[in-house]
């Protein structure tokens, strides 16, 4: 992996943690985890790029798809799996689509 597909891969995780500030809340930590066990799907366009968003027990989804790759922030084909403490994510791009997969372990 050169660096610039690194440096995207760095700055598309600060997506994973996106949906966590949302609910950011220091007075309730419980409210924190519902995240997880909440189940909700939320579709959204961020021109000229579609985002769906879906969250199930124990899992996050998020796909991005760029007409033409037009407006995508990744460059290049690539895939990549890593453990972030419990939960297994997979990254995956091609030039039209950006796929982010969260599955968590208890």
């Amino acid at each position: 992996m050169n660096i610039r597909s690194l440096l995207a891969a760095l700055v598309l995780l600060g997506g994973v943690h996106a949906p966590l500030a949302v609910f950011a809340d220091d007075d309730d930590h419980e409210r924190k985890r519902k995240w997880w066990r909440a189940e909700w799907r939320e579709d959204y366009w961020n021109r000229p790029c579609e985002v769906k968003l879906e969250s199930k027990r124990g899992e996050f989804k998020r796909e991005v798809k760029c007409k033409d790759g037009i407006g995508a922030d990744w460059r290049g084909e690539w895939k990549e799996e890593f453990w972030d403490g419990p939960c297994k994510v997979t990254l995956e791009a091609t030039r039209e689509e950006f796929k982010e997969e969260v599955k968590c372990e208890r």
